[in-house]
């Protein structure tokens, strides 16, 4: 990947939802954002029986591991980072792309659906409680008081984003582990878990194609961010899911990672083309803001009001009639959703090959 050139990064239309000074751009901008923080999401999050169905049916992170991962890694941070439009059109699409993602749960009776409040509320605190976290153990170090107190709800006006409701969103640290203990009943390491979460530690599978000559290298780094995110779970997490680590390799790959993700964040044009390799598509998200590119119009909205400017209604309540068809198609008649979201979505998030 080639050096960005200031004219040729795109400025966003306005600051969406946050913007300079915000602790989400403090914490999300951070080079642990994309990487660990990000798989750790990712990972953590299929232990949610009802979200694992949803994968394990649609076999995106089998069939297509690094587009999968460029995908969702674009959405999470365009609600970060990008424009209030963009990111309202991707909200509003990504309602049509979950609404595939519906049938009947493998273990234990019952149906599940992408788009239920419940599972986006998991998805919503596991992604952003596990930004934070990898940005306190291998970053800088741990918000200040008013800090966290701004990203909680930063997190909960994020929320609005998601067919979820922002009033169950924790809005402190001790919040966020009582929802985790509520939860850790519900959580179960069946077959299709354990597989998803294994197939979803090796960074490799998103990593770009190398010469034969810098293959020890590329597995290197890959061995490295899977040490490191393991390193985050709780031990009762990685005994549920049969996933094993010293405690010695904890502890040394701390110094390691807190190393090269400072050094690295000396540099926005490095951080920028280490990103590349990960998710290129997310560069343009995230270059106005590593490069100092002001947007358009120096502003924030709110959720509410960039929908009321952009015409979109609230994720819980958008594509009613789209969402019962496709319940009609796969509950009624048995036959598989309509791949339409998924279609539309490609001019959002990209390629789905």
């Amino acid at each position: 990947m080639a050096k960005l050139k200031r004219g040729e990064i795109q400025p966003h239309e306005d600051y969406g939802f946050f913007g300079p000074g915000s602790v989400v751009w403090k914490v999300w901008s951070y080079p642990t954002a994309p990487t660990v923080g990000f798989q750790r999401a990712v990972v953590v999050e299929e232990l949610d029986p009802p979200l694992v169905a949803a994968v394990h049916a649609t076999q995106g992170i089998y069939r297509r591991s690094r587009t999968r991962y460029d995908r969702t890694l674009k959405y999470f941070a365009m609600v970060a980072f990008a424009g209030s439009r963009e990111v309202c059109k991707a909200a509003d699409v990504l309602v049509k792309v979950h609404s595939k993602a519906i049938g009947q749960l493998p273990y234990g009776g019952g149906t599940y659906d992408a788009n239920d409040p419940a599972s986006q509320l998991w998805i919503q605190l596991t992604g952003w409680h596990s930004i934070l976290y990898a940005y306190e153990k291998y970053g800088p170090g741990k918000l200040s008081a008013e800090e966290e107190t701004e990203y909680w709800e930063a997190c909960a006006l994020a929320a609005e984003l998601q067919t979820c409701s922002p009033d169950d969103v924790p809005r402190t640290r001790d919040g966020v582990r009582a929802y985790f203990e509520r939860m850790r009943p519900r959580l179960s390491a069946s077959p299709i878990a354990r597989q998803a979460m294994n197939h979803l530690l090796r960074t490799e599978l998103v990593l770009p194609p190398v010469p034969f000559w810098a293959k020890p290298a590329r597995l290197a780094v890959a061995r490295a961010q899977r040490i490191a995110t393991i390193a985050t779970m709780p031990r009762w997490m990685r005994e549920l899911a049969g996933i094993r680590q010293s405690r010695l390799l904890d502890a040394l790959i701390v110094p390691v990672m807190k190393a090269s993700f400072a050094l690295a964040h000396l540099n926005s044009h490095v951080e920028l083309r280490l990103l590349g390799l990960i998710s290129p598509s997310t560069v343009a998200v995230v270059a106005p803001v590593k490069l100092g590119i002001p947007p358009r119009e120096e502003e924030t909205l709110t959720p509410a009001e960039a929908r009321a400017r952009h015409g979109y209604p609230r994720p819980a309540e958008a594509h009613l009639e789209f969402r019962a068809r496709q319940a009609e198609r796969v509950f009624g008649a048995g036959e598989a959703p309509s791949e339409q979201g998924l279609v539309e979505s490609q001019e959002i998030l990209g390629p789905l090959a």
